[in-house]
């Protein structure tokens, strides 16, 4: 790893093999770049975050390098028989982790959350893969448009005029309940309009519930209409979630 040389001054110094400072290179790159996308994650509360996205890229970037160093490690065949394709390896890398960024994805009722941190875990093993590949430009431009993307077009969307879509769960005594006609106009009084709408008798028919997708323009209509439903005498429970990305 280091061998021994002198300097200008005849002093005996330590100096890294080109190799290993290369291969140092790029695993500090692909560290550096993944670990910046997941501080973005972890600072908005995401499951995959700064450990995660640190990992996933080095691990790409490794891998590569498996790849780009097969002449080295492949010593029991000749040179001529030594074919180098590290397209293999990266359409390998990607499609496995397609299946790490499957498992933050949650479904919550009707609510899918974790898709954006799939999909920054997809794009942390590309930029892990140029890393291991040497292609530092890409890698500097990739991680900066990445990062803007996650930062700066979270607020671009909070400024947009968009539609707030919720699920709304509301429980009625069969005996005392609202059919659903009346449901959608007070929903339509507090900003709502139905998107969907399903029900069902609970607790041996003792109870009818209610399942909707609402959405709304104004995200504080949803606290509006939880004070409605609870003035409702006749409501037994509720539940309003928003629907998350």
């Amino acid at each position: 790893m280091f061998f021994q040389d002198q300097n200008l001054y005849g002093n005996e110094v330590y100096v890294m093999n080109s190799e290993w400072l290369d291969i140092f290179t790029h695993l500090l790159v692909a560290t550096i770049a993944g670990g910046l996308i997941g501080l973005e994650r972890s600072y908005h509360g995401r499951p995959a975050g700064f450990r995660t996205h640190t990992l996933v890229c080095l691990a790409s970037s490794l891998l590569m390098l498996v790849t780009m160093y097969q002449a080295k490690w492949f010593t029991g065949a000749l040179p001529a028989t030594v074919r180098i394709d590290p397209t293999r390896m990266a359409q390998g890398v990607m499609t496995g982790i397609g299946f790490l960024g499957a498992g933050v994805i949650v479904r919550e009722g009707l609510t899918v959350r974790g898709l954006t941190t799939a999909a920054s875990i997809w794009i942390t093993a590309a930029i892990g893969i140029l890393a291991g590949a040497g292609f530092y430009s890409a890698v500097l431009m990739g991680s900066v448009i990445t990062i803007g993307i996650l930062t700066v077009f979270r607020k671009v969307e909070s400024r947009m005029p968009l539609q707030v879509y919720a699920n709304n769960t509301i429980v009625f005594a069969r005996d005392n309940y609202l059919p659903e006609t009346a449901i959608r106009e007070l929903h339509e009084k507090n900003g709502f309009s139905v998107a969907k709408i399903s029900y069902r008798l609970m607790e041996k028919g003792a109870q009818l519930e209610y399942r909707m997708t609402v959405r709304t323009m104004d995200s504080g209509n949803i606290e509006k209409l939880s004070k409605t439903l609870l003035g409702l005498a006749s409501v037994v429970e509720f539940n309003i979630s928003m629907a998350g990305e």
